[in-house]
């Protein structure tokens, strides 16, 4: 389905929804002087992932809004990445600067380089690394969304998760992968780049319901309970926990924030 201008609109806004959501947490980093809760494995998965998925929309030819994207993509999440080494890790700004210009112009380099290489390969009939791009694209960026998976596993919960930036996320993946069915050519591998991650992102909104849901009902059952009979004591608990100041927080730094502030609290009942 060949719309120009719903490719270039709806590509437009998949950029800004999906990877400028960076922006945010990195202003909330700088105000606070600490990266707490992030990963920066999930940061670099996504540094890398602008790398493949840059060289092959570009190769696509896709609408301009989506060949920018991944640029934003990289530079935004190696920004996020070297905050939490500057903040959390106390390095200074000097060799701040030192770790992430090299791999930055590295990626830069990488990628124009692959530009060339796949154009060339292309008019001479060779297809295979553009689809090994797209994998590298939807590998990258499945890992970045993986790591909250494996936090929910790990504590069984999904506190601390922000989900009205996992929600812009989706949506801004979503808008993507609209516009590439309104490219002048039908791209499956483009399909599957911008599905993946937005299938993730559902996973973890399923996990939330679960999660989150489950504990309210239970609450709510027992509250009936123990107004409806006198004996009622032995109802669960449930522990309020702080809400995220992260974008891209994971449970793991809500679990550690409440373990802190219940043995604070131990401490000076005894005291």
């Amino acid at each position: 389905m060949d719309v120009p201008v719903a490719a270039n609109v709806l590509g437009t806004l998949g950029a800004t929804l999906t990877h400028p959501k960076l922006i945010p947490q990195i202003i909330i980093n700088y105000r606070r002087h600490n990266a707490t809760g992030l990963q920066p494995s999930m940061m670099m998965f996504w540094a890398w992932a602008g790398v493949p998925l840059g060289v092959y929309n570009i190769t696509s030819s896709f609408n301009i809004a989506l060949r920018i994207q991944p640029q934003i993509l990289s530079f935004l999440s190696l920004l996020t990445w070297i905050q939490v080494y500057h903040y959390e890790k106390k390095w200074s700004v000097t060799r701040s600067l030192l770790v992430v210009v090299p791999i930055a112009c590295c990626m830069a380099g990488i990628e124009l380089g692959l530009i060339f290489a796949l154009r060339h390969g292309s008019e001479r009939g060779i297809d295979w690394p553009q689809t090994l791009m797209a994998v590298l694209a939807a590998v990258f960026l499945a890992c970045g969304v993986l790591a909250h998976y494996w936090d929910i596993y790990t504590h069984r919960t999904v506190r601390g998760i922000s989900f009205t930036f996992c929600f812009i996320d989706a949506l801004g993946d979503l808008t993507s992968l609209i516009s590439v069915f309104f490219q002048p050519k039908l791209d499956v591998l483009g399909i599957v780049i911008y599905g993946v991650e937005l299938v993730l992102w559902l996973g973890i909104f399923a996990c939330g319901g679960y999660y989150n849901l489950t504990p309210w009902l239970r609450e709510k059952r027992w509250t009936r309970t123990r107004h409806g009979s006198e004996n009622a004591g032995d109802g669960v608990s449930i522990h309020d926990m702080p809400s995220s100041t992260s974008a891209f927080s994971t449970s793991s730094a809500q679990v550690d924030v409440v373990g802190l502030r219940d043995r604070h609290t131990a401490t000076a009942s005894q005291a």
